[in-house]
């Protein structure tokens, strides 16, 4: 099911991206988007751990976990240049570009107060450095309690 994409708190467009800030800095800023460009944002900080699914949708897009709280993503672009697709429980938001159908980022079903950003799209980030922690999203429910358990 396809659905406008609602504005929630944390996703703002209309910010400099000509800054530069070095990923090593405190503060640093990652930025990324589709392939295209039609999809751009920056988040505050950066991946040094991500997860990977094995459910349905995460492996066929190949996307690795990088969960960001909402205040700390920033879309740089109109929200008008996404779309989104919604199954099973509807509460996972898979957001993408509808002119190259990367995806970039979504709300997550674990954490719908998040932004779950895929660290394959963020600029200058290197996947084989980053830590991949597995997630059994095939067997979500008993999957999800242990990883709550662990945090």
């Amino acid at each position: 099911m396809l659905e406008p994409l609602a504005v929630p708190r944390g996703l703002h467009y209309g910010i400099d991206a000509t800054a530069q800030i070095p990923m090593s800095a405190p503060g640093a800023i990652s930025r990324g988007g589709c392939h295209c460009g039609r999809v751009a944002f920056e988040v505050e900080g950066r991946p040094e751990t991500v997860s990977e699914c094995n459910c349905s949708i995460c492996a066929k897009k190949g996307y690795l976990h990088w969960i960001v709280p909402r205040e700390s993503f920033r879309l740089l672009t109109p929200v008008a240049n996404i779309s989104t697709y919604s199954f099973n429980t509807g509460v996972a938001k898979h957001h993408f570009c509808p002119n190259c159908g990367v995806a970039a980022f979504y709300i997550p079903r674990s954490d719908p107060d998040k932004i779950d950003v895929n660290a394959r799209c963020l600029d200058g980030v290197e996947p084989s450095r980053l830590k991949v922690e597995r997630f059994d999203g095939r067997n979500w429910e008993t999957a999800i309690v242990e990883h709550r358990a662990k945090q």
